[in-house]
């Protein structure tokens, strides 16, 4: 599967736990990052992951052109509710091409457990 994996600052160490717990798991499949978020990600697991640019300087938008042409099976997405982002555009432009194009996508701790428990599964239709 293609994975794509995104984290607004406040979220970061939030994603890094999240996918340094299920690291077997994200190894066995493609991943995907916005700069900064990738970064931190390799350092701390080795998984290997395609890094794009940081969110604001167009990471969120080059994620959403591979939700666009198909190329992604799932977004984990931990956004930042409570702080204003200066490319929120960028951010509901994501959010609304996971939902034109079907592709699940866990924004918070909570969806992100359910997410990854029905790729463990093999349960995702985009798989």
């Amino acid at each position: 599967m293609n994975i794509a994996l995104i984290a607004h600052d406040e979220k970061k160490e939030e994603l890094l736990k999240f996918v340094d717990e299920f690291k077997e798991e994200f190894a066995k499949h493609q991943l995907f990052a916005t700069g900064t978020t990738g970064k931190k990600i390799n350092e701390l697991t080795n998984l290997p992951i395609h890094r794009f640019k940081s969110g604001p300087l167009g990471g969120d938008q080059e994620i959403g052109a591979k939700i666009a042409n198909q190329e992604l099976d799932a977004v984990f997405f931990f956004r930042d509710p409570l702080t204003a982002q200066p490319h929120e555009p960028d951010v509901s432009a994501l959010v609304r091409l996971g939902d034109v194009y079907n592709i699940p996508m866990a924004t918070n701790i909570g969806s992100a457990h359910i997410l990854i428990s029905g790729i463990i599964r093999g349960e995702l239709k985009h798989a």
